[in-house]
């Protein structure tokens, strides 16, 4: 197995982050350069995809014949949404997005949830945290490892150098940026891996001394 390192390309291959108990493959797809990411208990092998951003047959083949229990989309945003009816169609997955988010997803939503709620992976869960200012119901996936450093799916919230895009508007980037640091970087150890619904991962220890830059720019 190839060290994962979390950098992947569109037609490249597949990352896979093999902790004790999950199994994290990473894959990049469609026009917007989306990662979504397929979780797999290694007790039970039962797996979870985040975000079916596009690309459906690379997301089914990532799969496999093991199919998956659910699908979870991070936010409303299409390019995080292209591929869900058709991997749901295939998979019979069950879909989960934010409470306030679920309207703006064309496929229905049959488990909404908020802070604190938990998805089960298996005999694994990911705990829920929901950063509201990119879109309303935008939320994170918290895969706290018994065996090592928090695992953080932040989607477009949280990326390498900063929050997600507000596009200039004040009152949401306050939102994002005070959730982000109460409920992530106040809470979450330096460890903590970081997973963006695009691009490069990172650590909250790395972006943790450009918290104040980000504050004070605005963006």
């Amino acid at each position: 197995m190839t060290e994962y390192h979390g950098n992947v390309h569109v037609g490249g291959p597949v990352q896979t982050h093999e902790l004790a108990q999950l199994m994290i493959s990473k894959v990049a797809v469609g026009p917007m350069n989306n990662n979504a990411y397929l979780l797999r208990c290694r007790q039970t092998d039962e797996q979870v995809l985040i975000d079916a951003a596009n690309d459906a047959d690379t997301l089914l083949t990532v799969i496999g014949s093991g199919g998956i229990t659910r699908v979870i989309t991070t936010h409303q945003h299409g390019d995080h949404w292209q591929a869900l009816a058709q991997v749901v169609a295939k998979t019979g997955a069950t879909t989960v997005a934010g409470r306030e988010d679920a309207e703006g997803i064309p496929v229905q939503t049959d488990e909404t949830v908020g802070d604190g709620d938990r998805i089960k992976v298996g005999r694994l869960g990911l705990e829920v945290i929901h950063l509201a200012g990119h879109t309303p119901g935008s939320i994170a996936l918290l895969y706290d490892d018994p065996t090592g450093a928090p695992h953080l799916f932040t989607g477009d919230s949280l990326f390498p150098g900063g929050v997600g895009n507000t596009r200039g508007d004040k009152k949401n980037f306050e939102s994002l940026i005070n959730d982000v640091e109460t409920k992530l970087f106040d809470r979450l150890p330096d460890e903590t891996w970081v997973y963006p619904g695009h691009g490069a991962d990172t650590t909250l220890g790395t972006e943790r001394p450009s918290l104040p830059e980000w504050r004070g720019r605005g963006w």
